[in-house]
């Protein structure tokens, strides 16, 4: 009988009982890779610090200092300084003289013409008022070449009271100034045109508009002109001094620019032991023409400006001063009379006089002064001949103003009337004019004086911007061309 294996038997190829176990291993997979360990994926490795990127200035430093360490960059370094510098020497002497030639130009030519408009318009005025006191004294009896006299007047400020605005800043004081007197013109006109109309229809009341229009012109007028003479004077000095002032910083570039050129020159000598380097002497002598022809230029148009200033311009005021006050003290000559003693004034010791009397003392007095300054002031006999004649005709004028004085304070108004208009033998209307003709005379003289020596400052700095300017790039060219001739013996 066949025997049924016992199922709790050990299987056949079971260990032994009472020998050791193995641990059990779990089934590998098999591939055809090996069996080393796979590697990890490798770090990238880290880029260095990136450096700040350098500025083009100090980039250029950089080269500019490896250049200089050789002769030849040495050479260009020399060469292009030189050249910049003789550039920005003509360049600000061609600058600064252009502006000093506009000046000496608006001296000439705008200024001035100026400063004598407005004296002009002052006198047109003072002279229209005084005319006015004239006719409305001689009244029936006025003569057509008097009433000329005062449209003229009137016509003569109304002409230049329009140069004058033409020529203003828009805005300026005198601008403003000039405005005024053009719209208080036609009212002063019309007030005097009133006092004629009724004078001569024998109407007291004329003298009361006459006397509006007096103060009108006195205290508004006459005052807004002054003004504006003075305005303009100081115009005047203004451009007087941007003229006359010396170019300090062109001089010292240039002075600059000399010194670099002569050590160039002596570096050259030095390294080449030839004496001359003829584009290096080229850049000294246009630098040298320029400055020279600068300074020269300066000077001559200085001394010429300044004998414009003093034998002219200062003339001119001192006889347009006396030309006011002989024309004050005629206008209060006759408002004397034709107020006849209706306006006082009080002085300081409480002594009451006319008023217009009084005004004629200070403006005779005035009128003598400045003659006396006048003639001081005149450099040649052409111009103190009229001065002095002016003041012989004053003196004769003012000993028979006393004579009339005492016509008139001894109740003899008729005949200081005739002393005064001209109905006598020697009025005093004469004496006034010939002073008025005289100093005429001399205002024409001092005013060519003027003009032929500011012209004569002036003309001297014609041509010296361009002249600068031109010699200054033919002085660059100069020091290029010369070190250029250096560097081309390291080639």
């Amino acid at each position: 009988m066949t025997q049924t294996p016992n199922s709790s038997a050990p299987p056949e190829n079971a260990p032994a009982h009472g020998a050791p176990t193995m641990p059990s291993v779990p089934p590998q997979q098999h591939n055809n890779t090996s069996h080393a360990p796979t590697p990890t994926a490798p770090t990238p490795p880290t880029a260095p610090p990136t450096q700040p990127r350098r500025t083009a200035f100090a980039e250029g430093f950089d080269q500019l200092r490896t250049a200089a360490t050789t002769e030849p960059g040495r050479l260009r370094i020399i060469g292009a300084l030189l050249a910049l510098l003789v550039v920005a020497f003509g360049s600000i002497a061609a600058w600064q003289m252009t502006e000093r030639a506009a000046a000496a130009d608006d001296v000439l030519n705008r200024s001035q013409p100026l400063t004598s408009d407005a004296a002009d318009i002052y006198r047109s005025l003072a002279d229209a008022n005084t005319a006015a006191a004239s006719g409305y004294l001689a009244g029936l009896q006025e003569k057509p070449a008097m009433r000329e006299g005062y449209e003229r007047d009137i016509r003569t400020a109304a002409a230049k009271l329009v140069t004058a605005a033409a020529n203003s800043e828009s805005g300026s004081t005198s601008a403003k100034t000039i405005a005024e007197l053009s719209r208080l013109l036609p009212e002063y006109k019309g007030l005097v045109e009133t006092a004629r109309a009724n004078n001569r229809q024998g109407y007291p009341v004329g003298g009361a508009y006459l006397r509006a229009a007096n103060e009108m012109m006195q205290q508004r007028m006459l005052p807004a002109a002054q003004k504006l003479h003075e305005t303009e004077n100081e115009h005047l000095r203004d451009d007087y001094a941007d003229a006359k002032s010396f170019p300090w910083a062109a001089a010292g570039l240039g002075a600059l620019a000399l010194a670099a050129l002569a050590w160039a020159q002596r570096r050259n000598y030095r390294r080449t032991n030839r004496v001359l380097n003829h584009g290096l002497v080229t850049a000294t002598a246009a630098s040298t023409v320029v400055l020279l022809w600068l300074a020269v230029g300066q000077v001559v148009a200085r001394a010429g400006l300044n004998d414009s200033y003093d034998h002219g311009v200062r003339s001119l005021n001192v006889l347009h001063e006396a030309r006011i006050a002989s024309l004050t003290a005629r206008s209060d000559e006759n408002l004397t009379l034709v107020r006849r003693g209706a306006d006082t004034k009080r002085l300081a010791d409480d002594t009451v006089v006319d008023a217009y009397e009084w005004g004629y003392d200070k403006e005779i007095d005035a009128l003598a002064k400045a003659l006396t300054r006048a003639e001081d002031l005149a450099d040649d006999t052409a111009g103190k001949k009229p001065v002095q004649d002016a003041n012989g005709f004053m003196k004769i004028w003012r000993d028979r103003h006393d004579l009339a004085r005492d016509d008139n304070d001894s109740g003899n108004y008729q005949a200081a009337r005739d002393r005064v208009i001209g109905a006598a033998k020697e009025p005093t209307s004469v004496c006034f004019d010939n002073v008025d003709k005289a100093l005429a005379t001399a205002l024409a003289h001092e005013q060519n004086e003027f003009r032929q020596a500011a012209g004569d400052g002036r003309d001297s700095l014609t041509g010296l911007p361009t002249g600068a300017a031109v010699l200054a790039v033919l002085g660059a060219a100069g020091a290029v061309l010369g070190i250029g001739r250096r560097l081309s013996e390291y080639r």
